[in-house]
């Protein structure tokens, strides 16, 4: 053994007396994970020594008696602290100390050497040995050195955690600048760019590096480049602030359409020299800009566009009601300033309703939109046309020097739609009624304004529409009328002034009644009978339809009741259905329970439908009347070949009769001439296979020819006008009587 080994060992053991060295707590891994630590000598008795003087004091302690063992360790687990021997038998402790440096162990490194020469602490200390002990050392020499390279590896290992930290911070914020949807930018005081991110490039194609440097003037947009002045370098005083402030910029795409942002902006203080900011202000403090600019085009269009939806009619680009009302206001305020009349002109598409009920909805939309450019294109500069809704439009003249200004414009208005419209294909012809209010004769505010011109407009269609009618005040008594009329209706409702009539239907050959239309009457209480042609279309208009149709589905089958009750000859009752009736999708339902309420059976009963319910949505349609055959009514096509006719729905629909209308059979008035149309219509059922009922007839040279052209069944004046139920009634019993 080597003397220093001796001295070592022995003053090492000389120690085991101390329970523990009052800086032994200081050490960094007593308190928290334990440090690892190998010894490495080749003396026995100095690594017992060793161990002894540092076991209890929070290590895990590794022994290595050769260089071997220590390289076998340091490759097999990491150590905090090797307290290495420089001399060694197998190699030298320099070359353990390549070893860890190569491996990059990280362990700080104690070297103890009995070696007085000045080279071998160099030598240790150049491959980064923490200490160099001279032996022999003293054990609170070592604990010393111990613990002060554990604390400046604990110092190490926390500034690299806090590095670590930094960069990883600095690499988030980065991230997250760069991958923000907004451009995120510095100015210095004097507005140039300092920073700018990478978003820039791709909302508007500039690059960081050409901005860098420059002034914002150019990214904003020239007209808004005066507010952009005011409020980068408003404030330059020594106070911050931040506001928002909207600003279009350039952008190099395609479309180069600039770009509307919305900055967030808020002051930051900046050196005045190098345009960084600063961590404390000073008296050479000046003021930049950190913004933040979010595209917020698509949204600006998105509010244009509502708003622009908000005062105009999605449908024809017109203002609509709300516009309308604002400048029809504005219009009544300037000509009571200046003293001046104004018109205002209510227009209704005649025929439209048809045309979209026919064509479909589709088409009557293009209608709309043609309708409304010839139209405009018909009024003077300053002049406003609006659509309300449906096909109403207003139109506002102002400034009128009198009201042949108006009849100009309105003349323009008739003669633009005369000429036809191509629509799918074909050509469409509509017309129009206009009605016109003057003020401030006619009224002196919007809503009389408006109510006068509709009044006048309602008034030409009254007397056979295409046209236009100024407002007068019998207009409004008339419609007062109206007014009137709906609630008698109401009343007669409730009161039962309703009555049901019956035009027979004969067979020309033997005369006998074999049917019958269900007509509907009004016994008004001032004006007497009226015809279901004076006051049905009005209760279409005005919702009474439905309950007027419940009324008389109820009668028809209390009728029926009784004539059945009576033991004569069944009949078959037709009763003309409102195309409101069908659409409400109950009728079928309605119609059963009456049939089983009343005992009647479903062959009495002959639904008869215009061809307009056919083609206005035919599927609906379809099922209906399937329903009603399932039952067992039959179908009638009412009014045939006076509208869009067409031989596809005959054989679509559920149909078993066809009738002639009467204005066909008016022509007849010779039976030696031709009339194609009605031999056309008696040529189809009998292709078809359907049964065939003529209206209308009043004289006998009607009847013969639709006889000899093979009609067999008839109605109308020629035979018997519309009876009472109780008339009708004593007709069926003196037929079943004679038989």
């Amino acid at each position: 053994m080597r003397p220093e080994a001796d001295v070592l060992a022995g003053n090492a053991l000389g120690q085991l007396a101390f329970s523990r060295p009052p800086y032994g707590s200081s050490l960094p891994f007593l308190a928290e994970s334990p440090a690892r630590v190998l010894l490495v000598d080749d003396e026995p008795r100095i690594l017992s020594s060793l161990g002894e003087l540092l076991k209890g004091r929070g290590f895990v302690l590794t022994s290595a008696a050769n260089g071997i063992e220590a390289i076998q360790h340091l490759n097999q687990e990491p150590f905090d602290l090797v307290i290495l021997d420089l001399r060694l038998p197998d190699m030298s402790g320099h070359d353990i100390m390549d070893f860890m440096n190569t491996r990059q162990t990280g362990a700080n490194m104690i070297v103890t050497s009995g070696d007085r020469e000045i080279e071998a602490a160099i030598g240790a200390l150049k491959r980064g040995a923490y200490d160099y002990l001279r032996k022999p050392y003293s054990p609170e020499e070592l604990l010393k050195t111990i613990d002060n390279a554990l604390k400046q590896r604990r110092l190490q290992a926390e500034n690299q955690h806090i590095a670590g930290q930094l960069e990883s911070s600095e690499k988030k914020y980065r991230y997250l600048v760069d991958s923000s949807p907004d451009i995120i930018y510095t100015l210095d005081h004097q507005g140039r760019f300092t920073f700018i991110n990478d978003r820039v490039t791709q909302l508007l194609s500039f690059s960081r590096d050409e901005l860098m440097g420059e002034h914002y003037s150019v990214l904003v947009h020239e007209e808004d480049l005066k507010r952009a002045d005011y409020v980068f370098n408003e404030g330059r005083g020594d106070y911050r602030r931040s506001r928002n402030v909207e600003l279009r910029l350039k952008s190099r795409h395609p479309d180069g359409e600039p770009r509307t942002f919305i900055h967030e902006l808020m002051r930051i203080p900046v050196d005045a020299d190098q345009t960084t900011p600063l961590r404390e202000t000073s008296q050479r403090e000046q003021f930049g800009i950190y913004g933040v600019a979010r595209d917020i085009s698509e949204r600006k269009r998105a509010d244009e566009l509502i708003a622009h939806q908000a005062y105009h009619d999605i449908l024809t680009d017109l203002p609509n009601r709300v516009m309308f009302k604002d400048r029809l206001g504005m219009a009544v305020l300037q000509a009571k300033r200046n003293n001046v009349d104004l018109a205002l002109m209510f227009i209704d598409l005649d025929r439209f309703k048809l045309v979209n009920d026919t064509l479909g909805h589709g088409i009557g939309d293009e209608l709309l939109q043609q309708t409304a450019a010839r139209l405009k294109a018909c009024l003077r500069r300053g002049d406003t046309l609006a659509r309300l809704g449906g096909d109403e439009f207003t139109a506002i003249l102002p400034e009128l020097h009198d009201r042949q200004d108006a009849v100009v414009i309105a003349r323009k208005f008739l003669e633009c739609l005369h000429l036809p419209f191509q629509l799918a294909g074909q050509s469409v012809h509509i017309s129009a009624s206009i009605g016109i209010a003057i003020y401030p004769t006619d009224g002196e505010s919007i809503d009389e304004l408006t109510r006068n011109s509709d009044i006048a407009m309602y008034h030409m269609k009254a007397e056979g529409k295409n046209g236009y009618s100024f407002f007068d005040r019998s207009m409004l008594d008339a419609s007062y009328q109206k007014i009137a009329l709906e609630h008698s209706l109401r009343v007669a409702l409730e009161l039962g002034q309703l009555e049901m009539y019956y035009q027979p239907q004969v067979d020309v050959k033997t005369r006998r009644i074999v049917g019958a239309e269900a007509l509907m009457r009004w016994n008004h209480p001032e004006r007497g009978f009226l015809g279901a042609g004076e006051f049905l279309p009005f209760a279409e208009e005005n919702g009474l339809i439905i309950p007027i149709s419940d009324w008389m589905l109820e009668a028809i089958c209390l009728d029926l009741r009784e004539w059945n009750s009576l033991g004569g000859e069944a009949i078959r009752l037709s009763l003309n259905l409102s195309p409101q009736y069908l659409d409400r999708g109950d009728f079928f339902e309605k119609l059963r329970s009456a049939l089983a309420l009343h005992h009647i059976e479903p062959s009495q009963i002959e639904v008869e439908v215009t061809e307009n319910v056919c083609i206005h949505n035919p599927q609906t349609a379809i099922e209906q009347l399937d329903k009603l055959c399932q039952l067992g009514v039959s179908v009638a096509i009412d009014d045939f070949g006076t509208g869009y006719s067409s031989l596809s729905y005959l054989h679509r629909f559920p149909i078993h009769t066809i009738k002639i209308d009467r204005s066909f059979v008016m022509d007849i008035q010779d039976d030696g001439s031709q009339f194609p149309v009605v031999l056309a219509i008696i040529s189809i059922a009998k292709g078809l296979g359907l049964n065939l009922v003529a209206e209308g007839i009043e004289t006998a040279v009607q009847e013969r020819y639709l006889e000899n052209a093979g009609c067999k069944t008839m109605q109308g004046y020629f035979y018997h006008e519309p009876l009472s139920q109780k008339r009708l009634l004593e007709l069926l019993l003196s037929q079943s009587i004679t038989q």
